[in-house]
């Protein structure tokens, strides 16, 4: 073989070899882009009931989510199962206390939807939608009745509260409240972050004396006040508040068709049942 014909057939070789270097490349790119654009794809409405299941995330308390005897109960519950029934779809309801994790998760998209009663804020406005108000309530300061704590009377005053101790949940929305409530009162309120307890467990604590202080909302702690006759829960800490649910803000179809569900059930008799049993008895 010539010297020129190896060099015609080495040149043929390298563009050969180049060739197909550059259709593997661009096969595993196009790859990568398509799995890459389906991980990012929005679950929007539309999403969600092509997939057939709504993922929803809640928090274990005595009214929203709660085991009474076999059966699971609370007035997040029945609104889910309600919403499963109308809109035809499997709703996927997992429990997280921390309301931080709720966040997080759903900004992943782990979560469709946080179904659990969050006061509408200026801070968490800006970087989520709210749904349509579907209940009021108000924060309350828990603490021990006069005979169950060496007859020392409750805290009537904000002002009082100076320079005392307040337990609360690690990331409780109620924090915020209570730094601003700190503030209006120009003098400091302790606000001790537990990472370890939920508002009713620190609730069961105040009752046993272990601590003195923590807040609830109003609703959780007049059915906690049911077994726990010692706690008082009559000095307000806000003013009443607006509840909503909370979506990501890339799912405005989802915003939209859970407002309009939410309007068409609240003038439901289901609504009225499921609301007078968790709020009103």
């Amino acid at each position: 073989m010539s010297k020129s014909a190896f060099i015609r057939i080495k040149k043929h070789l390298i563009i050969y070899l180049l060739s197909l270097l550059f259709i593997i490349v661009s096969v595993i790119l196009i790859v990568n882009i398509k799995n890459r654009d389906e991980v990012l794809k929005t679950r929007d409405y539309t999403e969600i009931i092509d997939s057939g299941v709504f993922n929803v995330v809640t928090d274990y308390n005595p009214i929203g989510y709660f085991i009474s005897g076999d059966s699971v109960a609370g007035f997040q519950y029945e609104m889910m199962k309600a919403l499963e029934d109308d809109w035809n779809v499997e709703v996927n309801i997992i429990l997280e206390n921390s309301l931080d994790d709720n966040l997080k998760g759903l900004q992943s998209q782990k979560y469709d939807i946080v179904a659990r009663n969050i006061a509408v804020n200026s801070e968490l406005r800006e970087l989520f939608y709210f749904t349509d108000p579907i209940t009021l309530n108000k924060l309350v300061l828990i603490q021990r009745k006069a005979e169950h704590n060496d007859s020392i009377e409750p805290v009537r005053q904000h002002l009082d509260l100076a320079k005392k101790s307040i337990h609360v949940p690690e990331d409780s929305p109620s924090i915020l409240r209570l730094t601003n409530l700190s503030n209006e009162i120009g003098d400091t309120i302790f606000i001790i972050k537990d990472s370890t307890y939920e508002t009713e467990q620190l609730v069961m604590m105040v009752a046993s004396g272990s601590i003195d202080f923590t807040v609830s909302d109003e609703r959780t702690a007049l059915k906690l006040s049911e077994k726990l006759p010692e706690i008082d829960i009559d000095t307000d800490i806000s003013f009443t508040q607006l509840e909503s649910w909370v979506i990501r803000r890339d799912s405005p179809d989802l915003l939209d068709s859970l407002n309009n569900w939410l309007n068409t059930i609240k003038d439901s008799e289901r609504f009225r049942e499921i609301y007078n049993k968790y709020y009103l008895k």
